[in-house]
């Protein structure tokens, strides 16, 4: 395993977090069961034909489960369309020269990737790519609204313990004030992507978790933040 750069930001260790009670978690489940129920058959119809869509364009499964962390440090496996060649995760060297590749390990994420096909990028650009995860949210996993699902090794190279243990105190989100904020042009590395994560738990409520459903419906319908 490569060294990695590590960009933590102790001062973040003291966000405020808002504690909930009985009644929001009570209405969050019952909207992400009903809601994620609604869309999942309202939705039937498109999401079998992104998956034959993708499994034509290139070889392997439609479908994949990227492992993250989910609630009180537990495994998750995120389900989405997949969007990239089968072995893009396994041997990103075969598409990605030395400096996409140190954004890849600092970011997972790169700019202009080469390992994401045709439809991918498509499906990308719409967040279709994310319908799969209705069915996380159904089953409980995840919800609507919360931080965005991340893997151990982001955690390890970018939040201290107790950014960690409050980031993971709540199940990850669909969307959250990452997708609103600008998404892909905040980064961990000068520690806005650590601090708006974590802002999330200071205001969080049904309040808060209305607006940003709103925000992302128009975030996503003026692809804003979507790369």
């Amino acid at each position: 395993m490569r060294d990695q750069q590590k960009y933590i930001f102790p001062e973040l260790d003291n966000v405020e977090v808002r504690q909930t009670g009985l009644w929001y978690r009570f209405v969050k489940r019952a909207f992400d069961f009903f809601f994620s129920l609604f869309l999942i058959l309202l939705l039937s119809p498109l999401l079998i034909i992104v998956a034959i869509a993708v499994a034509i364009s290139s070889h392997g499964t439609p479908f994949y489960g990227d492992e993250r962390v989910g609630r009180w440090g537990k495994k998750l496996l995120v389900f989405k369309f997949r969007s990239m060649f089968v072995d893009a995760n396994t041997h990103p060297e075969k598409y990605l020269n030395k400096e996409q590749l140190e954004q890849f390990y600092n970011e997972r994420k790169v700019d202009n990737d080469p390992r994401i096909t045709k439809i991918g990028r498509f499906i990308r650009k719409t967040s279709i790519d994310e319908l799969p995860q209705l069915f996380n949210i159904l089953f409980g996993s995840m919800s609507f609204i919360g931080p965005r699902p991340i893997t151990q090794n982001e955690f390890d190279i970018h939040f201290t313990e107790k950014q960690a243990k409050i980031y993971q105190s709540a199940k990850p989100g669909l969307t959250g004030l990452w997708q609103t904020s600008g998404r892909n042009n905040i980064e961990f590395r000068n520690g806005e992507r650590q601090k708006i994560e974590l802002e999330y738990f200071r205001i969080r409520g049904i309040r808060t978790d209305i607006k940003i459903m709103f925000k992302t419906v128009g975030a996503v319908l003026k692809q804003e933040g979507v790369k």
